[in-house]
């Protein structure tokens, strides 16, 4: 880890928390079999400031079970480099990386996200 990301940890998982938090509680208790994790970079190559993976709530039927939880992965590298001079707009960015993401866990595409404005 780049001893400038070590500084903001903290941080970001202060925000990611506050985020979920931000939702409505019906949606929060919703959320289900999904695990959010800070990475510093996504994979070479891949220019993410965040990633979902797994199956949608839309798409789990009777067949989903004894599974590992899906995967929510915040990179923190990129986010700071793009908003780590403002505190308030990282803070902001963060939010927005993790409610993009968690939309993808509740089904929604980034077609949808784009239509809705969302994205």
């Amino acid at each position: 880890m780049e001893p400038g990301l070590l500084d903001w940890r903290p941080r970001f998982e202060e925000y990611a928390q506050n985020a979920l938090d931000s939702l409505p509680s019906d949606l929060r208790g919703r959320i289900s079999n999904v695990e959010i994790v800070l990475e510093d970079e996504p994979p070479p190559g891949q220019p993410l400031l965040g990633l979902y993976q797994g199956v949608p709530l839309t798409e789990r039927g009777s067949h989903y079970g004894a599974v590992l939880p899906d995967k929510i992965t915040i990179y923190s590298g990129p986010l700071v480099r793009l908003y780590g001079r403002d505190p308030e707009r990282l803070r902001r960015e963060v939010r927005r990386v993790v409610l993009h993401e968690v939309a993808h866990h509740f089904g929604i595409s980034d077609e949808r996200l784009i239509e809705i404005d969302r994205y």
